[in-house]
């Protein structure tokens, strides 16, 4: 994938940076796959808003992607690489030998007419999923599940990876991309490779108009609000508005929000981007 800088011939244009979309080769969704998907615009059923700064967007229409890969042994055949409005990365549709169609996450270097297989007999290739006991150390892995048969959980946004470090009896040590290290079960699936889609990252909106697409309305500041809105408005002329807060006072930097006693706790072995 890449991406394309246009020429500043409107004011909109001139930092705007978009993907190609030519690794796209088909623009209907497998009808099948889809589903409607309303749109809440951040209000509860009592219609009160309860998430600020969503609303509007244009409509869209959910596919079902396949996170579980449960049909071990069965091969299939990819037909199209797609995109999807409700994620970054793009999307495979995948033609199984027994008929059924299913939308995976589609990796770097997977192209159409690739064959891939899951389960436990499956080679560890760009795109095959497989348990984790399964997969040779040091390779590059995404859509990773937590807990056996759940569905994948882990590394699914466009251009992320993880990485199988080592092994330590019935648990697998993976580096993820935040950093973290920790253990999951080697009985849990994932796919191998690296999310496809990898340019997102460099792509810039150019205008406020292009995030109102996405559903996003404007955000104001703490800091420009009056007292009662906000712990951080208020004071005469520009005030800096003391240490950052949320709107019902709570710190929104510095201040741990991870429950110390999370059962999880204990199959982490390194923290995401850990102060020294």
């Amino acid at each position: 994938m890449a991406v394309r800088k246009l020429k500043p011939v409107t004011p909109g244009q001139r930092h705007k940076i978009i993907g190609t979309f030519e690794e796209i080769t088909a623009s209907v969704p497998e009808k099948s796959l889809v589903r409607g998907k309303r749109s809440t615009g951040g209000r509860n059923n009592t219609g009160k808003m309860t998430v600020r700064y969503r609303g509007g967007g244009h409509k869209r229409k959910y596919r079902l992607i396949d996170f579980k890969r449960e049909k071990d042994g069965v091969p299939a055949v990819v037909k199209s690489i797609e995109y999807d409005p409700n994620r970054s990365a793009r999307i495979a549709l995948l033609f199984y030998a027994d008929g059924e169609k299913r939308y995976i996450i589609a990796p770097i270097g997977l192209e159409v007419g690739t064959t891939l297989v899951s389960g436990a007999e499956a080679a560890p290739e760009v795109g095959n999923a497989l348990p984790l006991a399964n997969i040779p150390v040091g390779t590059v892995i995404h859509n990773i599940e937590l807990r056996p048969g759940q569905g994948a959980k882990l590394v699914r946004s466009a251009g992320n990876f993880a990485q199988l470090t080592s092994r330590e009896g019935s648990y697998c040590v993976i580096k993820l991309p935040s950093g973290e290290t920790r253990k999951i079960l080697s009985a849990c699936k994932a796919t191998v490779g690296s999310v496809g889609n990898s340019d997102h990252a460099l792509e810039q909106s150019g205008k406020a108009g292009r995030t109102r697409w996405l559903g996003r309305r404007p955000h104001n500041r703490g800091v420009v609000m009056n007292p009662h809105d906000h712990p951080m408005g208020g004071g005469e002329g520009r005030q800096s508005g003391g240490h950052p807060r949320s709107r019902n006072g709570l710190y929104a930097k510095g201040l741990k929000t991870r429950a110390p006693k999370k059962h999880s706790n204990k199959y982490i072995i390194e923290r995401a981007n850990k102060k020294k």
